[in-house]
């Protein structure tokens, strides 16, 4: 079994794409990985808007389903 720096990966389904990610990571972690700014995103874990002060707090589990949209400023 494949294990990350927390303890054993598991298995998301980000924007409908499987991914791994190690346990104990958060919305905050997934976003960091992704190379995105908190600010500028929206979360949805499993049908469910995550607020963006809770990005720290939410751990995320073996078979979440996660949207992950970026904002894009036109001018």
């Amino acid at each position: 079994m494949d294990t990350g720096r927390n303890g054993p990966l598991f298995e998301i389904v980000l924007n409908g794409e499987s991914r791994e990610l190690p346990g104990g990571a958060t919305v905050l972690d997934l976003l960091a990985g992704l190379g995105r700014d908190p600010r500028t995103v929206a979360v949805e874990r499993n049908g469910e808007i995550v607020r963006r002060p809770d990005y720290g707090a939410t751990i995320l589990a073996a078979g979440d389903r996660l949207e992950v949209v970026h904002f894009v400023q036109g001018g």
